[in-house]
């Protein structure tokens, strides 16, 4: 293809504005178009999770305006575009606005919420906050709420839930687990989690799902496959994200769990790249900033002619969740090994050792998490 064709990232979100700005480090003069479905509003998606307790509204989240990236970029954005296809033998995107020629194309697509099976007449008001427009919205029911439910026990709902109860609403967390944020906590850990946040007020309804929502009396009424009911005002679905493959799909490229890609970022098609939330590196779905981060800069360099493989270090993750600070290093997938604690709950040091003694992964609650980088330098001398 002629170099006269642009590089087009698919989507505005955190992975697509890193990789141009990583790439505008890199190269100053090959044209740069991103399209995106929404205003392309510049923000940092983690941060919607905790921005209660810091008093942050969606428009003080907004770093920066659509035209104001495209200046800082040297990049056409495209706002309010869908893409409809990808003509990867022609190195054409067909959008609504036209169609795009592409010299290399990115897909960063990130993911989209999950949406519990649930009866009842409510269920199309039960919020999921996935980017800015979900949290104003958010922001803006929350005013004539005191009662909030959120359905999903994981991660965000953890998050979520630590910071409305920061801000005085009263909060009930649902969901079939035995303990909070199971999918990537140990046992003890989780426990320290549950205990920490109930002491602050959270109350729990784990080991069971909500089967319907209907509205009552100006508010919710939940029922409970275990039968029992809990009324609230507001009510959040937090069950988990999947990555964004639709387009991918329609396009014919290798599919998994998250559009595959080998260690270049490459998808099955030559030229045709995936970042971010949507992609899956080398049989990994890792839905963090780190590896996002990393995987930037890796492809801006491939972009820019260098190719460069995505090596992942030991990238901790550290959960927003004030009552019960927590810093985890999962073990690898089906990694031999048992945990091992030191210390009370909230302040535990665990480790996932194998048979040898060597650290596998990690995780440390309460005070514990000062010790970060010293077990982040262990996992790396393994």
């Amino acid at each position: 293809m002629p170099q006269s064709d642009p590089i087009v990232i698919i989507g505005s979100g955190l992975a697509g504005y890193t990789l141009a700005r990583e790439f505008r480090k890199l190269d100053k003069t090959t044209a740069l178009t991103i399209i995106t479905h929404d205003d392309g509003t510049f923000y940092s998606k983690p941060m919607l999770s905790n921005a209660l307790s810091k008093r942050k509204t969606a428009v003080l989240l907004a770093m920066s305006t659509a035209d104001e990236m495209a200046a800082t970029l040297h990049a056409t954005i495209m706002t309010h575009t869908q893409v409809t296809a990808i003509d990867a033998a022609q190195h054409v995107v067909i959008t609504s606005n036209g169609d795009i020629p592409y010299h290399s194309l990115v897909l960063a697509c990130g993911a989209i919420p999950i949406r519990p099976p649930m009866e009842g007449d409510a269920v199309d008001d039960v919020l999921s906050i996935n980017n800015l427009t979900d949290y104003a919205h958010f922001r803006e029911r929350l005013e004539s709420a005191q009662r909030v439910a959120i359905i999903g026990p994981g991660l965000i709902g953890c998050e979520f839930g630590n910071d409305l109860i920061n801000t005085g609403k009263a909060v009930t967390i649902i969901g079939p687990d035995a303990y909070p944020i199971s999918g990537l906590l140990p046992v003890t850990v989780g426990h320290a989690l549950k205990f920490a946040l109930s002491s602050q007020g959270v109350a729990w309804h784990l080991g069971t799902t909500a089967k319907a929502v209907n509205h009552n009396h100006g508010g919710f009424r939940i029922t409970l496959d275990s039968g029992s009911e809990i009324t609230a005002d507001l009510v959040i679905s937090a069950v988990g994200l999947r990555p964004n493959v639709t387009l991918a799909e329609t396009a014919g490229l290798n599919v998994n769990r998250g559009i595959v890609t080998d260690q270049f970022l490459q998808t099955s098609i030559n030229n045709l790249y995936a970042l971010g939330d949507c992609a899956e590196v080398n049989g990994m779905n890792l839905p963090f900033i780190a590896p996002m981060m990393i995987g930037a800069r890796a492809l801006a360099k491939t972009l820019n002619g260098e190719p460069t493989a995505v090596k992942y270090p030991a990238m901790p993750v550290v959960i927003k969740t004030p009552s019960c600070p927590l810093v985890v290093s999962p073990p690898p997938r089906n990694a031999k090994g048992e945990w091992q604690y030191e210390g009370d709950a909230p302040n535990i040091i665990a480790r996932f050792n194998d048979a040898n003694g060597n650290l596998l992964g990690f995780t440390l609650a309460g005070t514990a998490v000062i010790d970060k980088q010293n077990f982040t330098h262990l996992l790396h001398q393994i």
